[in-house]
């Protein structure tokens, strides 16, 4: 616990971990470290030690990297040298009174991540968009039972009723069709209906809304807004005063309108499916924004309860008897929707990136409802993902509401960013896991090899938060040693170049500079092994392997990963050849076969009792969270408390069930608090309520006191489950624990000792195989 709160903040203000802290100078020696060279970045997170400048920063002219603390600087001539290509550069007449004892902030040692302000001139952007509010375009599905469209009405006039006044606001809902409410237009209800079967382009979607060439030219003009280009209220587009108003204007015509709005009317045959058409409603929301406001800070925010069963992203048939595609229909190439819904989706990413938009999707259903189709389009454009059974469960109402609030608790959501890497020579850059395009710009850094987003050293970011991570990775282009010491740089460099819109619109460029150190490998294997970060390993492992199992036809995860492992053990382990009883690992590497044996059990590698929808769902917060967060969903954290010792960390075993003892189990997705027998007999009989117990009251309420301060920080809101032993909802803890204990050695057990039913083998059989191929010549 001690060395928990001494790594409270293992990030840093730099939000930068890496695989390797030290690293190999060969590519050779790169790839015996087994674990790839990668670092994750989280280049927006929230840090107090942050300083940002009121200036431009000051840029090399040869590779446009920024000046920062590792910079060689010449105080009399007036010069920088930059530590990326050794370019001299002069310093500008406003920096002439520096000296010694008058060092600008770039320079401070402790300033390796800085901010700087920007005007909006120095955006590249051809038109000044930073001064406009947020925009939102709620896309409503219509296809629900009565119920379940009265909770998501309720949720969707909350948002409206916690957004900034000045935010601009859209509506569209869609059903068998695509209905896109007119707000501009408040003497009577007007809406345009598009055919849900049928692709429409953006240039048709635009016409039939009076937004094309020949609609702006000859169009009505309906209340409050002007022909051709410019608005009353200095907005670029017409359709800006028709289509998407501000949120005080039509706060109240927007809850008539929801009020009165009813579920999808057309008659459903018997046997059959409702028409639902999610993807021509989504196509028409990217073509509205991109006629608009392009480039602006706008979000579609889809509300999808079922399946798509109309038009171009179709997922399954009408056909009821059809089942909805699994992963074993996906493996044997049995799902004839998947491939054109993925196409369609790539299509619609690439409009809305380059509209500078973000998809964000709220799905709430029992059955699937296409987020694996959907994936591609939710992460390039960086968007939130929630999964839910309905729009009345906690999950989906807090975690949608927690989108729209301020304050400490928010998402701390950004727009329009672009992502710039710059690195010292022999460095190459692969490619990034994580919610983000690739702007494909060619350099000397980019690799031969992609990784996720590769071949470019820009990435674009339409939306990033304060929890935003990007797992980039690393390929050493060196092939020979220095000959001698000295004759090489022991220092390597990496800047990340981070620009952004906040939610007010200012613009910003954040620099984050990082060095570490490079080794002979084969000499200081020591310094090696003490840079070795251990949950960083396992998450970008994860990551990659997920990405592996998306891309790889007939991937086998599970083998790689151990194959990997004990390549790994074998490389550092300390071991007599043949010989399983000598074996073992450094303290720096101990906790990595713990991390692979939980990663092998996890929903990211075993796809067998999950949906395609859930696993995507699952990866697409796996590839976006910080090393912390992905860890937990690796290998969730189990806190115990009892009576005998205040509350601590428990080993994730089944042995750590007791039956005078409460367990909090985390694993991100969910948060599970579980009663011991004992615990849940006395809480039965009402023993908290008693005065002479308050003990008892107050350590029934410690562990639900922990898990909302959890909950208060983590989106998606996470499930909560209170279960006791022996119960049917128990399962959802004794799937995350370690089997020590099973129905085949029942009979060593202790009274009172819980047993988990399965064939899975345990840690310490794991650990035992592990030791004795590892040792194998």
């Amino acid at each position: 616990m001690a060395m928990e709160t001494a790594n409270a903040d293992p990030e840093g203000i730099d939000g930068v971990r890496m695989t390797w802290n030290v690293w190999p100078r060969t590519k050779v020696d790169a790839s015996k470290c087994v674990i790839p060279i990668a670092a994750s970045i989280s280049p927006i997170r929230s840090h107090a030690d942050i300083l940002t400048l009121p200036y431009a920063p000051l840029r090399c002219k040869t590779c446009v990297s920024v000046l920062n603390p590792f910079c060689s600087v010449d105080f009399t001539a007036k010069i920088w040298i930059c530590p990326f290509c050794f370019q001299r550069n002069h310093f500008p007449p406003h920096y002439a009174a520096i000296s010694e004892s008058n060092v600008p902030a770039e320079l401070y040692s402790q300033y390796t991540t800085i901010q700087y302000s920007l005007h909006s001139n120095s955006l590249s952007s051809p038109s000044d968009v930073s001064s406009l509010p947020p925009v939102y375009v709620f896309v409503l599905d219509t296809c629900m039972i009565e119920e379940e469209m009265r909770f998501a009405k309720s949720a969707l006039t909350r948002a409206i009723g916690l957004l900034p006044d000045n935010a601009l606001v859209g509506f569209i809902s869609f059903g068998t069709q695509v209905h896109v409410h007119e707000l501009g237009f408040s003497e009577m209800s007007r809406v345009y209906i598009f055919r849900g079967s049928k692709d429409i382009s953006k240039d048709q979607a635009l016409d039939q809304l009076g937004l094309g060439v020949s609609g702006r030219r000859s169009g009505p003009v309906a209340a409050g807004y002007t022909k051709g280009g410019s608005a009353p209220n200095g907005l670029p587009n017409s359709g800006v005063n028709r289509f998407l108003l501000p949120a005080s204007d039509c706060e109240y015509a927007l809850s008539s309108l929801l009020d009165e709005l009813q579920t999808d009317q057309w008659p459903v045959p018997p046997g059959n499916r409702a028409l639902r058409c999610t993807g021509v409603a989504l196509s028409v929301a990217a073509g509205l924004l991109g006629a608009c406001l392009p480039g602006t800070a706008a979000r579609i925010i889809a509300l999808v309860g079922g399946p798509c069963t109309e038009g171009p992203d179709a997922i399954v048939s009408k056909d009821l008897s059809e089942p909805v595609r699994s992963h074993k229909d996906l493996d044997k190439d049995a799902a004839p929707y998947f491939q054109k819904a993925v196409k369609f989706y790539d299509n619609l990413s690439k409009q809305l990136v380059s509209q500078g938009h973000v998809l964000d999707l709220f799905a709430s259903a029992l059955d699937q409802v296409g987020v694996a189709e959907m994936k591609v389009a939710v992460e390039r454009t960086g968007g939130l993902v929630v999964l839910a059974e309905s729009f009345g469960h906690s999950v989906f109402k807090n975690s949608f509401k927690r989108l729209f609030e301020g304050g400490e608790q928010s998402l701390g959501l950004c727009f329009n960013g672009t992502l710039e890497i710059n690195c010292s020579k022999d460095i190459k850059l692969q490619g990034i896991i994580g919610p983000c395009t690739s702007l494909e710009k060619k350099g000397a850094a980019v690799a031969d090899t992609v990784i996720g987003q590769g071949n470019t050293t820009s990435w674009k970011m339409c939306s990033l938060d304060k929890n935003s991570c990007f797992t980039v990775y690393f390929d050493i282009s060196s092939s020979d040693r220095p000959n001698l010491p000295g004759t090489s740089n022991p220092h390597l460099y990496l800047q990340f170049l981070t620009s952004y819109q906040n939610p007010e619109g200012q613009s910003f460029l954040r620099v984050t500079t990082v060095s570490r150190r490079w080794i002979d490998s084969a000499v200081g294997s020591e310094e090696l092994v003490q840079g070795f970060d251990q949950e960083t390993a396992a998450v970008v492992m994860a990551r990659l392997c997920s990405h592996k199992m998306e891309l790889e036809e007939g991937f086998d995860a599970t083998r790689w990963l151990d194959r990997n492992l004990i390549r790994f053990c074998s490389k550092f382990g300390d071991y007599r050849k043949e010989d399983p009883a000598s074996f073992t690992l450094n303290p720096f590497f101990s906790l990595l076969p713990q991390f692979m044996f939980n990663l092998r059990r996890s929903q990211f590698v075993q796809v067998f009792n999950n949906s395609p929808d859930e696993t995507a769902y699952f990866r697409m917060l796996l590839n976006r969270e910080n090393i912390s967060n992905a860890a937990v969903m690796i290998q969730p954290s189990l806190i115990s408390y009892s009576f005998n010792s205040p509350p601590s960390p428990a080993l994730l075993d089944v042995a750590s069930i007791a039956a005078d003892r409460i367990l909090l189990l985390d694993s991100y997705f969910s948060l599970v608090i579980f009663h011991g027998m004992t615990i849940a007999q006395w809480r039965n009989m009402g023993y908290q309520n008693d005065p002479q117990h308050q003990l008892f009251a107050q350590l029934l309420q410690a562990p639900h006191d922990d898990a909302q301060i959890i909950i208060r920080e983590r989106f998606p809101v996470p499930r909560l489950v209170v279960c006791d032993q022996h119960g049917s909802q128990a399962r959802f803890l004794l799937a995350k624990l370690n089997p020590s204990a099973t129905y085949n050695n029942a009979s060593d057990l202790a009274a009172g000792s819980d047993v988990i039913f399965t064939d899975d083998v345990s840690l310490q059989v794991f650990f035992e195989h592990l030791q004795r191929l590892a040792v194998q010549p």
